[in-house]
């Protein structure tokens, strides 16, 4: 292993590297950080905190991961990033580590891409098989669910949810959550029409993507109300898992401030991150 270490990096003597993995030139490998099998890091990538990153991630150019939270209410406290495999991560990205109040841990899943200049703030929660293009920035909060696919500059509020499989357009402002298989694009933004190719890209039986179809003209095109809307989907689609998921989170952003679900989860993200740092507290 010692010879896939540049010697120009510098890695702390407690860091756990697992197999074969490769840091660059000038890198900076802090106490607290563990790196799976095969990952390669670098050059000049700085990781420090509590990380966990899996095993065969590609992280390169000067990105930062596991830096201290962007927010006022952050005092030091041994919160977390966690990164699962085969993600690639490119130049000058920035993932911060969670806060307290917001559960304690930013997480990356697996097999996401995230190209050059994106942010990823404190406590947001990124699934699997996302991509994120260059300099998209998430605010603190925001999940992102799996199969999503976010244009060059975009940009999400706190505590927004970006549906899977959506597609989000470049530049577009995302203030309220995204609902799932749609795409959304503007200044202020709204959804457009069903993501087609997205969805049978990611292997969606074309039924599926046909009952979304229908779903989207009767939300988005019907002028009917929303409630009326939604419990007439849910009688005559109740066996498409697709239409089902549309309708629960579209019940669940009716439910968050402002349009945003995760809004009103606040009190459970608290409770979370409080026993996180007690438990890391009794093991110390």
């Amino acid at each position: 292993m010692p010879d896939k270490i540049h010697p120009t990096a510098v890695v702390h003597p407690l860091a756990r590297i697992g197999a074969d993995v490769e840091i660059g030139p000038y890198s900076v490998i802090g106490a607290d950080v563990t790196i799976g099998d095969r990952t390669k890091i670098g050059p000049q990538v700085f990781v420090d905190g509590v990380t966990r990153i899996g095993a065969d991630n590609l992280i390169v150019g000067q990105a930062a991961l596991g830096g201290p939270p962007q927010d006022l209410s952050y005092r030091g406290e041994p919160t977390e990033l966690e990164i699962g495999d085969r993600n690639t991560i490119r130049e000058f990205v920035t993932i911060n580590r969670g806060t307290v109040k917001g559960g304690g841990v930013t997480r990356v899943g697996n097999d996401n891409m995230l190209m050059a200049c994106c942010h990823v703030a404190h406590d947001c929660e990124l699934r699997d098989k996302i991509i994120l293009a260059n300099g998209v920035l998430l605010a603190g909060h925001v999940l992102v669910e799996e199969n999503a696919n976010v244009s060059g500059g975009a940009a999400a509020h706190h505590f927004v949810t970006i549906g899977a499989y959506a597609y989000i357009g470049g530049m577009t402002r995302m203030v309220q959550d995204v609902q799932p298989f749609m795409i959304l694009e503007g200044h202020p933004s709204r959804v457009r029409g069903v993501n087609v190719i997205g969805l049978q890209r990611g292997g969606v039986a074309e039924n599926d993507i046909e009952d979304l179809r229908e779903a989207f003209k009767r939300v988005w095109r019907s002028g009917d109300p929303r409630s009326k809307t939604l419990e007439d989907l849910r009688a005559q689609f109740p066996q498409s898992a697709a239409v089902m998921r549309l309708v629960r989170e579209l019940e669940q952003t009716d439910v968050g401030a402002k349009g945003r679900y995760r809004e009103s989860l606040r009190a459970d993200f608290m409770r979370i991150g409080q026993e996180r740092l007690l438990s890391s507290a009794e093991t110390r």
